[in-house]
């Protein structure tokens, strides 16, 4: 049987759910029952067959309805995507990257057919069926970033690598955690990095930038990072705080099992071989607490992970306000058993 796309949304309404496929899929972060910022940067080759770990780039029942938001998104603010002019190349690169990986992992999804410049690509969940010419801007609706990251989920970050830093300049950037690329773009790693607390003291980012300038062609890596998200949203971007900042003030006893989500981005980190920039893959998977807790293990770790984690981090992610609600849902949950390390719910 082929993939099912669910027709939903991320906004308004709110129609986002996840099967019970989806849950059991989910990224956890936590693998064992306390957090602090680290690199935790490993490979991202192949790890469990049906994992989101398993593919270079996750297509899941959510991608119809994702790219829908997206396409709202760019409508109403077309500054979520930008590339400055020495990064049309980066754009080609991703662009291959992108079509080549989701032709191979997806076969029954997308085809890509190529003669010499000559291409011919097919997205049938989107009903795309574009002949171009690589390298041609002219013959695409789009440019070459643009025009693929609006067929791929998540966030997509194109990184110049010069002076022994990473320039942030060129980005998609629909389904972020409360950060802008107009704000950052043209930024280096250390300057888009700055407002996040105690990573600085312990030598974090340093490390990150010394690992990610080293990433070769064929050996991309990847990382978890995550944060909370009251409803299902993708875009929580500074630009419009105003209409989200609020819900986070709705959260009720009765309400905060379905409408408090926990909000993890896998993070990849590719090489290109033509234009040497590095692109840095963000992608978002939601999940409410009530469908957490249906993995005993998890409803475990996370109330013990947000009952210990350190307050400028509650604070630096969102949910300062709302972390005592969050712990009185939990606790429910949370038997004082021990829990085995790893993130798969199985586990134990």
């Amino acid at each position: 049987m082929g993939m099912v796309f669910k027709d939903e949304t991320f906004r308004d309404d709110y129609s986002f759910s996840n099967s019970p496929e989806a849950i059991k899929r989910f990224p956890f972060p936590f693998d064992k029952d306390s957090y602090m910022y680290a690199v935790n940067m490993e490979p991202h080759t192949p790890v469990r067959p049906g994992s989101i770990y398993d593919v270079s780039f996750d297509v899941d029942e959510h991608y119809v309805s994702e790219m829908r938001d997206r396409a709202l998104v760019l409508a109403d603010d077309p500054l979520r995507c930008q590339s400055l002019p020495h990064m049309t190349l980066a754009g080609w690169d991703l662009l291959e990257l992108i079509m080549v990986e989701k032709a191979k992992d997806y076969p029954d999804l997308f085809e890509l057919h190529r003669d010499g410049d000559q291409w011919h690509w097919i997205n049938r969940p989107l009903k795309i069926d574009q002949r171009f010419t690589f390298g041609d801007e002219t013959t695409l609706p789009h440019g070459p970033m643009e025009y693929i990251t609006r067929q791929a989920q998540g966030d997509f970050c194109v990184l110049d690598q010069r002076e022994g830093n990473l320039w942030m300049d060129a980005g998609m950037v629909t389904t972020q955690a409360d950060w802008s690329l107009d704000f950052d773009i043209g930024m280096n790693f250390f300057e888009w990095h700055a407002p996040v607390p105690l990573a600085h003291e312990l030598g974090i980012f340093q490390r990150a930038l010394k690992f990610l300038t080293a990433v070769q062609i064929g050996a991309p890596a990847r990382r978890l990072n995550w944060t909370m998200t009251v409803n299902p949203l993708l875009d929580t971007s500074p630009e419009n705080y105003h209409t989200w900042g609020i819900q986070k003030t709705t959260l009720t006893p009765e309400n905060i099992g379905t409408k408090q989500h926990l909000r993890v981005e896998l993070q990849t980190f590719w090489r290109l071989p033509r234009s040497n920039a590095l692109v840095f893959p963000i992608r978002c998977y939601l999940i409410s607490l009530k469908d957490l807790v249906s993995q005993p293990k998890w409803g475990r770790r996370l109330h013990r992970v947000i009952r210990d984690l350190p307050e400028e981090l509650a604070t630096y992610k969102g949910f300062i306000a709302n972390r005592p609600a969050i712990l009185d849902y939990l606790s429910q949950f949370d038997d004082g058993a021990p829990t085995s390390l790893g993130t798969w719910p199985e586990d134990d």
